[in-house]
């Protein structure tokens, strides 16, 4: 049952554990490290962009991953709309999560659960 977990809630609890501690002083947002750019800008990269770019990491490898069969893809599915509605809910109601970043880590969390509604819809025709 483990498998039918979609990865994504990864992502999602770590960005919940770190609005709990004192990353830095301006939170998620606070710039980690500032890379230079040939163009002479800096780019400054927070936990909140880094968390981003994991989730998609994530997100990529959840839609790559084979289903356990039919009863662990509709679980997956199930799961995936649960973190959905908590997500969107986390969004709305808690202030640090009102960021682009727990937007982003949201969408990609609707685009998991939207791969898993036409992967049932889809899966039952052949091309």
């Amino acid at each position: 049952m483990i498998a039918a977990v979609p990865l994504l809630v990864l992502p999602v609890a770590l960005y919940n554990l770190l609005l709990l501690l004192p990353v830095a002083a301006g939170g998620l947002s606070a710039p980690l490290f500032t890379v230079a750019m040939s163009s002479g800008g800096a780019w400054a990269v927070s936990a909140g962009d880094v968390l981003a770019a994991a989730a998609l990491v994530i997100l990529f490898v959840d839609l790559m991953k084979p289903s356990a069969g039919p009863r662990a893809a509709a679980a997956n599915l199930a799961m995936s709309v649960l973190l959905l509605v908590a997500c969107v809910a986390e969004f709305l109601a808690v202030k640090g999560c009102a960021t682009s970043a727990f937007f982003l880590i949201t969408l990609m969390v609707l685009l998991d659960a939207l791969a898993g509604f036409a992967a049932a819809v889809l899966g039952g025709r052949a091309p």
